[in-house]
């Protein structure tokens, strides 16, 4: 570890840093403010799991059984599903790299904001704001376990083959998580869109999303649905005021 690992006041400060207008921090801050609390609620859930693992039968949908049986876990913090995690999920750096993972997105902006007008992405470069942000943070001293985050969020994990194959603006690369923690914040991010204005979306709405990059795509995501659970986003569009796709 060469870097920081930043407490949330220094989050804010990192925000504060690049954003350009207050119409850009209400969009995008607010976003990964959301997408950390849901990160933390699949976390909680995942760990739940697992401090339960040894009291659940070997049959139960947690370790893998039959998907219409009865779920033994209550649901923790709104998430239902999920299955038992290799180990323990470490809530904090969730939160926190939750709430870096989109801050590329200041950088990719075609239109800001700070003249009165609607924010608006650029569109070409979009595919860029998480390797940009990554680049920011380490510019920042933070350290790279932390930076990585806004790396290897986007869609369901972009492969080098799958950057190569769409012809992607970025360097042939791997930008997939490389550990459970990000894992949970990419996932996390799906069910909260920056459109403007923004949106929540259920776990179908964005395999449908995700259908549109192939079947693969598609599958993928499912997968890691059964594997995180499905947090209440009905809850959290009531509580931001916000529609729900369905």
């Amino acid at each position: 570890m060469t870097g920081i690992i930043p407490t949330v006041d220094q989050v804010d400060e990192l925000h504060r840093r690049i954003c350009p207008s207050q119409a850009a921090w209400d969009l995008i801050h607010t976003h990964c403010v959301i997408v950390a609390t849901l990160a933390r609620q699949l976390a909680r859930r995942r760990n739940a799991l697992f401090m339960r693992r040894c009291t659940l039968p070997d049959d139960a949908p947690e370790r893998g059984g039959r998907p219409e049986s009865r779920f033994l876990v209550p649901p923790t913090g709104g998430v239902t599903g999920g299955t038992i995690p290799p180990r323990l999920i470490d809530e904090h750096l969730v939160v926190i790299g939750g709430l870096l993972h989109d801050i590329g997105t200041y950088r990719v902006l075609a239109s800001d904001g700070s003249d009165g007008e609607q924010l608006r992405f650029d569109g070409p470069r979009y595919i860029r704001h998480g390797l940009l942000g990554y680049e920011y943070l380490l510019e920042q001293g933070v350290d790279e376990s932390v930076a990585e985050f806004a790396r290897n969020h986007t869609g369901v994990g972009l492969t080098k083959e799958r950057v190569e194959a769409q012809g992607l603006a970025l360097p042939p690369a791997d930008y997939v998580p490389v550990n459970l923690e990000q894992e949970t914040v990419m996932v996390a991010d799906k069910y909260h869109s920056k459109s403007v204005p923004p949106r929540f979306l259920t776990a179908e709405a964005y395999a449908r999303k995700a259908a549109r990059f192939g079947e693969d795509n598609r599958r993928q995501w499912l997968d890691l649905v059964a594997a995180y659970g499905e947090p209440d986003v009905d809850a959290m569009a009531r509580r931001y005021d916000m529609t729900l796709n369905r």
